[in-house]
């Protein structure tokens, strides 16, 4: 059975002054999940931000494809780490070189 994963775009309402304090990660919303932003100064809309025009989701796709077709996990892996975490002892003075 194959799981689907849908992401919905959202528009918000920011205002001016929240806008510069979270530019980065409104920038982020926008590239990474095609939200869109409605800026206001003293309540009225003054600009929408949105994604450039033509930008498609297909890297979005394309990675969801590939995790989907990647080789399968190789089950010794985890007994690779339980080992190494076994062997990873703390120091009695974390601070002596």
């Amino acid at each position: 059975m194959q799981k689907v994963v849908i992401c919905v775009a959202m528009e918000y309402r920011i205002s001016a002054t929240e806008f510069a304090r979270k530019l980065g990660d409104v920038l982020g919303k926008i590239r990474y999940r095609g939200d869109s932003f409605i800026v206001e100064r003293s309540g009225e809309p003054v600009a929408r931000i949105a994604r450039f025009p033509g930008h498609s989701d297909e890297t979005l796709a394309a990675a969801l494809g590939a995790w989907r077709e990647a080789v399968p996990p190789d089950p010794a892996f985890a007994d690779d780490l339980e080992r190494v975490n076994r062997a990873d002892r703390t120091p009695e003075n974390p601070w002596a070189l």
